[in-house]
């Protein structure tokens, strides 16, 4: 893509540019942030590993981004990648939420894991005020 200035017909020798955008730069950036976007994309996805058990429940409409607690087959509790203690669980959770008991919160819980663990987890934040809890699994 190029733009011809040289003499018109009946222009006596004047030279008048011809417009026309130059796409070309354009088109290299986006395929380069393209091929970013798409090695990235995938490590945003990571978390805690988690081995979820399989369910064939439907998946839930979702509104807003829900706050994600992941308990791993040791009995750690994680939100989002942070690892806390069971007695700072809820004090975080409500200054995370902001006072909004509303909030969904998915709860990740390792399959191997003793179901009790998870259900004091459960419980704890049920025990706060919070509503919407839901359970993760995988699958079938």
């Amino acid at each position: 893509m190029g733009a011809s200035v040289g003499p018109q017909k009946g222009g006596r020798g004047r030279y008048r540019p011809l417009a026309e955008i130059n796409v070309t730069p354009f088109v290299d950036v986006m395929l380069v942030l393209l091929i970013v976007f798409m090695v990235t994309a995938p490590l945003l996805t990571a978390g805690v590993p988690v081995d979820l058990p399989k369910a064939s429940a439907q998946n839930l409409p979702q509104d807003s981004k829900p706050l994600e607690i992941a308990v791993d087959q040791n009995g750690a509790i994680f939100i989002a990648d942070t690892e806390i203690e069971f007695a700072q669980l809820v004090p975080r959770l409500s200054a995370i939420a902001g006072g909004r008991f509303d909030t969904r919160i998915y709860v990740r819980g390792d399959r191997r894991l003793d179901y009790g663990r998870v259900m004091s987890v459960i419980g704890a934040i049920n025990a706060a005020g919070f509503t919407k809890v839901a359970l993760v699994t995988d699958q079938p």
